[in-house]
Parts: C-alpha cells; structure tokens; sequence
C-alpha cells in the first residue's frame, strides 16, 4: 500500500534549499528507512511553494535521484520511491561485459591488446630511481614527467597536473567544477563513461551533432545560445566514431567560441596510437582550457597515468579537491612513463602497435566491403557502424558468438549505431565476423552505409 508524504513534515527537514541539498536530505531519509520504498513524494510545485524556492530546482534535485534510481515517475502521476540504494554508480559503464557465457569474439571493449604494448620491465627500474621517492610533499606533478611531455603538448598551457589516468582527470574535472543542472555541451555520441560523470555530478547534458571532422560549429553555436557554460570534446581519435577534429575544423569552432566565457574541456584518451596530430583549442584560449592526455591505451593500463594541463587557478582547485583522496599520482609510475616518452626502443613499439592496429581495421573493413557495406576509414581501435535497430544488432550478433557494443551506452541523442573493436580481432575470424555484422545492419542500412 502506498502513501503520500506529509508535505510540512517533509519541508522541516530540506534546510538547504538547493538541488544539491534537496537531493541529499531526500536521499538520507529514503536510505534511512523514514520515508519508504513506494511512498509518493509532494508534486514539484507544492514542494517548491512550501520551501519558496524556484520548481526548477526541485525538478533538478528529482532528477537527480531519478538518474540513480531512487525515485521514478513524472507527469501528473507524479513521483514516487522506488528503491533504497542511493550510492552513486556508472550504470552505462557497468552495463558493457554482460553478454552471457556464449560468447567467442569478444568485440565491445576498444582496450589495447597486451601483446602489442611496450615491454613495461625497464621502466618500472627506471621507476624505483624517482628522486623523491617516498616524499609527502604533494608535487602536481613530477619534473622528470613535465619535462617529457611538454615537447609534445599540443599548447603552451601554463599549469599541470599528473593523474590516475584519462578518466581520473575527467572525473576530478566534473566534480570540481560542475554544479548540478550546469548546461555541459558533450559531442553525440561521446565516451560512455563521461555521461556517467555528468550525470553523476547532475549536470544537463546538452548533445552536439558532429560529422567526419569533428563537432558542428552551427550546432554548437546553437547550443551556446541556449546557456551552455562548458564544452566536452575529444580533439583527437574519437573513441565512439573514429572521426578526427580537423585544423580547419578546430579554427571554425574557435570563431563560434571567441568572446564567450565557456569552459572548454578536451579529452584525448587514444594519446599517441591516434593516426592525426591534436589540433587544441587551447591555441586559442589558453586561460579556459583544460586538456587531458592519457597514456594508458598506448603505454599500458595499469601504469594508470593520465596529465592534465590548464591554467593555474583552476588546476589548484583540482589539485585541493584531490587532497581530500589520494593528493598525488605515484611518483614511481610518473618516473616510468617520462622514461618510456623518451626510448627510442619504446617509441619503435609504439609505432609498431599503430601499424598493427591500422591492419586488423582494415582487414574488418575490406571484408564488410567485399559484402557490400562501404564504410568510411576511420582511425582508433573500433569501427563505427550505423544500424536499423541496435536492438536487433545486439540480438543478432550475441546469437552467433559476437560481442559489440550498442550506441545507446554512448549517446544522448542521435542515430542508432554499433561499436566494433578491432584491437584483438584475430584475421581468422574476420571473414565469420563481417558476416554476422552485415546481417545485424539491417537491409536498409546496407543500401545507405556507402554515403555515410
């Protein structure tokens, strides 16, 4: 049986009248067992009226636990608890992987194969030589590490900071800087998880539509009108579509941003196995730029090690929020990276890598070619497929052994597509594979692709 929740009895308790404080208090008394599973919650405007204070800002604190599934409904039913687990959780993110114990080509995850990353022996010696090895002192970031990166950074950026890797620093970005209901401009589609951090952190997320060079300079322009305060992008190979921001592209977005005040983010999480060189708005506006590098996909995943680089002010409020946690990034991984950006034997590896790569996806495209689905070639370590149904693609796909990863993980808006990895595709596969996906595409997505 369900029950109303005594409007007055609800208002004493919300002393912050904030979207982040309503959110709280109402998810501390749902945890708390005070107010129960299945109990409706006042509608938005009587809340609002009793805590004088704007709907809007209770329809973003509601939004904000129904993203965590605290609470659902909406409309004139209105809204009403439905579940108890308030701890926050990367629900996309933790989706990939589920796809049964049938499975024979694992294609979902673009993670680099670990047949084809740097020898990590010598470095982690080289490693264990930090000078400031066991030192307190909270460095950003160490000078072996500043030193080898900097010739290669895409801008002059005047601070930096080390991380746990790309999605460490995007997360330390997120929750340092964004408030709840903050409009954030994010590519359609972008990197599963940075939706997750925006929702995390309740921000609105506003979609941008890109094409085969980057992000729409129209539609951002469209966006920013509507009081965007911050712009998500990734400047190098696109980790979803494989697109690259071009030179002429990232000049056009540079005239759309000039004179604005936006906050401007760029995540290049593929680092040195992208085929194009990062074309940073941080040319541009060095005083609002923050980019992240990760070494991860080229390097090694579990040197955990990402730089982030922006101006001083808001690189300290980073660096603070990250003393409330682990303060600094090993100093140890620090030292082996700076060592390893510097090898020539690592270098060669890694150029080695890029090559291979550049193979299996071409080998996975001339196959669905020689079947008559034309796709265009990209770069990065998957193959972006536009289907039907994602649905039907899924189902297809898991019925014959094969493993990919639906658009809907990755997209706020836009058309239906798959991602297929092509870091581990082993050549005799591929033939079986390009089969199986040419069925999952769907007959109208065959007749179409070729213009895409």
């Amino acid at each position: 049986m369900t029950s109303t929740l005594d409007l007055q009895w609800f208002a004493e308790r919300l002393t912050d009248a904030s979207v982040k404080g309503i959110a709280g208090v109402t998810a501390g008394l749902i945890r708390e067992g005070q107010i129960p599973v299945g109990t409706h919650l006042p509608s938005v405007r009587d809340l609002a009226e009793a805590l004088g204070i704007s709907p809007a800002t209770v329809s973003a604190a509601w939004g904000q636990l129904k993203k965590q599934k605290v609470i659902a409904g909406k409309g004139r039913s209105g809204v009403w608890v439905c579940g108890d687990n308030v701890t926050p959780r990367p629900v996309r993110f933790e989706k990939i992987g589920n796809y049964g114990d049938n499975i024979r080509a694992d294609l979902a995850m673009a993670s680099p194969d670990p047949a084809l990353l740097p020898d990590l022996h010598q470095a982690m010696q080289q490693g264990v030589q930090c000078p400031q090895l066991n030192s307190y002192q909270r460095d950003p970031i160490s000078q072996p590490l500043l030193e080898a990166v900097k010739p290669g950074w895409p801008y002059s950026a005047e601070a930096w900071l080390a991380t746990d890797g790309g999605f460490d620093a995007m997360n330390c970005i997120m929750q340092t800087l964004f408030s709840p209901g903050e409009k954030v401009i994010i590519e359609d589609p972008t990197a599963t998880r940075l939706l997750d951090m925006l929702d995390n952190v309740g921000a609105e997320i506003m979609p941008l539509a890109c094409d085969e060079q980057g992000p729409l300079p129209g539609a951002l322009e469209l966006l920013l009108n509507k009081g965007a305060t911050a712009l998500i992008y990734q400047p190098s190979t696109h980790s979803a579509t494989g697109h690259n921001v071009s030179k002429a592209r990232s000049e056009e977005l540079a005239k759309v941003l000039t004179g604005r005040r936006t906050l401007i983010v760029e995540d290049d999480g593929i680092g040195e196995l992208s085929a194009h060189p990062v074309w940073s708005l941080g040319r541009y506006f060095p005083e609002r730029t923050l980019h992240v590098h990760s070494y991860s996909k080229a390097y090694g995943p579990d040197l955990r090690l990402a730089v982030l680089s922006g101006p001083l002010p808001l690189i300290k409020r980073i660096q603070s929020w990250r003393n409330f946690g682990a303060s600094w990034t090993s100093r140890i991984l620090q030292q082996a990276v700076a060592w390893m950006l510097t090898d020539p034997a690592t270098q060669q590896q890694i150029q080695q890598a890029k090559r291979v790569y550049a193979q299996r996806r071409r080998l996975l495209l001339d196959a669905l070619a020689k079947r008559g689905l034309l796709l265009s070639e990209r770069d990065g370590l998957s193959i972006y497929i536009p289907v039907v149904s994602e649905q039907f693609a899924m189902i297809t796909l898991a019925a014959r052994g094969i493993a990919v990863l639906p658009g809907e993980r990755c997209r706020s808006g836009g058309g239906q597509f798959i991602r297929v990895s092509i870091a581990m595709l082993a050549s005799e596969q591929v033939e079986s594979i390009a089969e199986a996906l040419l069925l999952a595409c769907g007959h109208e997505a065959r007749s179409t692709l070729s213009d895409l």
